[in-house]
């Protein structure tokens, strides 16, 4: 399918759609800060996803459509992100339920956004708890994950840099090998989005 090209208040947002022949759901994700939606484990995520009946969506912010490595401030990145939903929920996920998620940025921007967005679930790839230490204590990204009040998967990196969050009520956290870029042991990546996807459909 040719990716969808959807308007938005800060310029043109780009989705990638791969629609599943008989989808029970959608999942909706965004890429990280300097990154694009061929990131390794989107990927693999999307992959897991349409084994258990997704529908599935990559989405690219307006600054990276216009061609800027620099990404806009999170206001932007989630109004443009919410945007994006709504045309997807009136064209190709119409009458879905719908996840949302992404790696790094795009997952904190998932979590900001998941009631404005009517999510059922949010995957956190690589959630960037804490930038890294360097002279003064950094600041805690925790309270975006504590807000959300839905079934929330993290998939970590062992050794990730930004941290390890924890586990919470809703809030699932599965350990992998490998560091922020996820990229050490995609198998397991992908058995624990499609194993955590098929419980919230089932559940």
């Amino acid at each position: 399918m040719e990716p969808l090209e959807i308007a938005t208040a800060h310029g043109p947002a780009r989705a990638h759609v791969q629609a599943h022949d008989h989808p029970r759901a959608a999942l909706v994700l965004g890429h990280g800060a300097g990154g694009g939606v061929t990131a390794r484990d989107l990927v693999t995520a999307g992959r897991a996803a349409a084994t258990v009946g997704f529908s599935v969506a990559f989405v690219e912010q307006p600054y990276r459509v216009a061609g800027r490595r620099s990404p806009a401030p999170a206001g932007q990145l989630d109004t443009a992100w919410t945007e994006v939903l709504a045309a997807l929920r009136g064209g190709p996920f119409d009458g879905l339920p719908v996840v949302t998620g992404g790696r790094s940025s795009g997952a904190r921007v998932a979590c900001r956004t998941f009631a404005a967005t009517e999510a059922i679930g949010v995957v956190c790839l690589a959630f960037p708890l804490q930038p890294p230490r360097r002279s003064a204590p950094p600041p805690s990204r925790l309270p975006e994950l504590e807000a959300v009040v839905v079934p929330v998967l993290v998939v970590q990196g062992e050794r990730d840099p930004f941290g390890m969050p924890p586990e919470g009520p809703q809030r699932q956290v599965v350990r992998v090998a490998g560091d922020h870029g996820l990229k050490s042991d995609l198998a397991a990546v992908q058995a624990a989005v499609a194993g955590w996807l098929g419980e919230l459909l089932a559940g």
